[in-house]
């Protein structure tokens, strides 16, 4: 069973600044593909960003590609979220999902087979 705990959330103002971790415990990590999703107020849970396991293959939501990286320390079982330049419209929950099949994260949809509990960003204009 992987675990999966989100750190690093905050209060910004636009054009700010924030990284955002991923910490994972359980077996098979390094194995899977990882992801970021948000989730603003009475909005769907929108795909931010993926990794391959490897972290050679990335995919990002097109308005934060330039803006935002993702990245994972496999020795650490943790990934990461730097978000630069932020914006308002970046308000909302953040998520760190994991599963082992790449596949999931290229749909862009929500389905991954594992989730963190969230950590909030808040972009104040």
């Amino acid at each position: 069973q992987v675990q999966l705990v989100e750190s690093g959330g905050g209060l910004v103002q636009t054009g700010g600044s924030l990284r955002l971790s991923c910490a994972a415990s359980g077996p098979g990590f390094g194995s899977f593909a990882m992801g970021w999703f948000r989730q603003a107020p009475g909005k769907e849970r929108e795909f931010v960003a993926a990794s391959s396991w490897r972290g050679q293959t990335n995919y990002y939501l097109d308005s934060v590609k330039g803006r935002f990286t993702m990245s994972r320390d496999n020795s650490l079982n943790t990934m990461y979220l730097q978000m630069t330049n932020l914006k308002p419209a970046d308000t909302a929950f953040y998520y760190c999902a994991a599963d082992p099949r790449l596949w999931v994260f290229e749909t862009r949809k929500p389905i991954s087979e594992y989730w963190g509990q969230g950590t909030q960003v808040t972009v104040s204009s």
